[in-house]
């Protein structure tokens, strides 16, 4: 079991915005390390009285107080066979991207086994275009794909509009695809400014295939907040075809100066309409989920009626697109329709429906993640510790652990503060034969603020936590700074997933 940093991905359609999907803490890392269950235990001398079990003898770290999952029957794995716990899978993979998203494919920092662990890198999504309100602005690679395509697009239509112009018409199409994405940027900083105005935080914006999306990591507080969250962006984008229709207004019309206005003045409609449909992801969708959530009291209950209403809006553009095309409502003679073209809506109505159906089961499996979250306790996940000194034998520190019932060891000074955490993956790699002559000491890693968490600790907040430092332990503690118990990532890895896995 490796540290190794927990960021979260998101995923979004044409100018979507979404919450990031909190990450859960990583799966074990690709090396292969076991990761045991418990703290190992030193088998006994077959020739040895066997020890009866004095758990006031041992010295518990916080006296009194036991963590709830780390009871005195708790099992103890062979420490020489490397291979999961009983019942579950060394390399479970975590639920989707809580998390982020969140990317949001999870990003992993290598292993960095004996060393303090680092702050996890910030998500990327591509070329950096700048931080507008502090929020990363990303590029991503299929952009420059989709502004290939507007070029070649536009530039065919501008031949028929202003023949005059030859090959200079894709320079005037390229500035276009620029211009449009532009907006998008607009329109995707203005759910950026919303949530930062309710003090929720933004992750980052990309700019991608088919739009943008505002990677935001908090649920609104209120269906009132998550309502004007939504608005904000298909309303900005009817402002600024206004201001479009009105410089179009300004210009002299069959211009070069004439025809961008007027097209970048449709686009901005095209994508308020779009966003403005009453399906998850998109805008409109978030806008039906607040209404429900007004009216029925619950939030679960306004994601899956926006969801399903996405699924249903992805069904009807996936058939209904291209028959309004070869009828010839969209401005077009159903007897002007050649091959190729009905062939090309074909698939841009396949990609479209793809997005929206994909968008809608992620804000789903969102929503199940939020519900579950607060599930997700510190204080139950504690694993139980006994302290020892840093000069400890290993074989002394895990006899003294298995006649408590604890998992974990913690190392303490000669006025008993706690000053490192003993890694169970060394534990695991350490032979029999070699404990007693083995310092617990050379197993351990240095405690830094960011690894004492409190046992009061839930839900999101505990992920946060347990984000801000990748770590493989944390040392829990009470309010009073008196030592819970010792907080396994792997072990909140494993809750989060069973949590995932049970039914809403």
């Amino acid at each position: 079991m490796d540290e190794s940093g927990r960021p979260q991905p998101g995923s979004g359609t044409t100018d979507d915005h979404q919450a990031a999907r909190p990450t859960p803490p990583p799966p074990a890392s690709a090396n292969g390390a076991a990761r045991a269950n418990s703290v190992p235990h030193t088998p006994r001398d077959p020739e040895e009285p066997p020890h009866k079990e004095h758990p006031e003898d041992a010295t518990p770290a916080d006296e009194g107080d036991t963590p709830d999952t780390a009871p005195d029957t708790a099992p103890r794995p062979d420490p020489f066979t490397k291979q999961p716990p009983a019942g579950g899978d060394d390399t479970a993979p975590p639920a989707q991207d809580p998390v982020s998203q969140g990317d949001t494919s999870p990003t992993r920092t290598p292993a960095t086994s004996g060393r303090r662990p680092t702050k996890a890198p910030e998500p990327r999504g591509g070329l950096l275009m700048g931080r507008p309100f502090g929020v990363p602005v990303y590029v991503a690679p299929s952009w420059f794909l989709v502004a290939a395509l507007i070029t070649w697009v536009f530039g065919g239509q501008l031949d028929h509009v202003l023949p005059g112009l030859g090959a200079v018409r894709y320079l005037v199409s390229l500035f276009f695809a620029v211009a449009f994405y532009a907006s998008v940027l607009v329109h995707e900083l203005a759910h950026t400014v919303a949530a930062l105005r309710f003090k929720l935080p933004v992750r980052r914006i990309q700019l991608q295939f088919f739009g943008g999306v505002s990677e935001i990591e908090k649920e609104s507080e209120t269906p009132g907040r998550e309502f004007v969250l939504a608005f904000v962006g298909p309303l900005l984008s009817l402002v600024l075809a206004g201001v479009f229709y009105l410089g179009m207004l300004a210009v002299e019309p069959g211009t070069v100066p004439g025809v961008l206005l007027a097209g970048l003045m449709i686009s901005n409609l095209i994508v308020a309409a779009f966003n403005l449909l009453p399906g998850l992801p998109l805008d409109g969708g978030r806008m039906l989920r607040a209404i429900v959530w007004k009216i029925t009291g619950k939030p679960m209950s306004g994601t899956i009626a926006a969801a399903w209403v996405g699924r249903a809006l992805a069904i009807t553009v996936l058939i209904g697109l291209p028959l309004l095309t070869q009828s010839g409502v969209l401005g077009e003679g159903a007897a002007d329709v050649s091959g190729m073209d009905t062939v090309t809506d074909a698939l841009l109505a396949a990609i479209l429906a793809a997005i929206i159906w994909t968008g809608a089961g992620n804000s789903l499996r969102m929503a199940r993640l939020r519900e579950h979250l607060p599930e997700l306790r510190a204080r139950t996940l504690t694993r139980r510790a006994v302290p020892v000194e840093s000069a400890t034998p290993l074989s002394e520190a895990l006899r003294r652990a298995n006649e408590a019932g604890a998992r974990a060891l913690v190392i303490v000074d000669a006025d008993g503060e706690p000053r490192s955490l003993v890694r169970e993956a060394a534990i695991v790699g350490v032979p029999e034969h070699r404990r007693p002559w083995v310092a617990v000491s050379g197993l351990a890693h240095d405690l830094t603020d960011g690894m004492r968490v409190s046992a009061e600790l839930a839900g999101e907040e505990l992920l946060d936590t347990l984000r801000a430092t990748p770590a493989t332990e944390y040392l829990v503690v009470e309010e009073s700074g008196a030592i819970y118990g010792v907080l396994s990532a792997a072990d909140v890895e494993r809750a989060f997933v069973e949590a995932m896995a049970r039914p809403s």
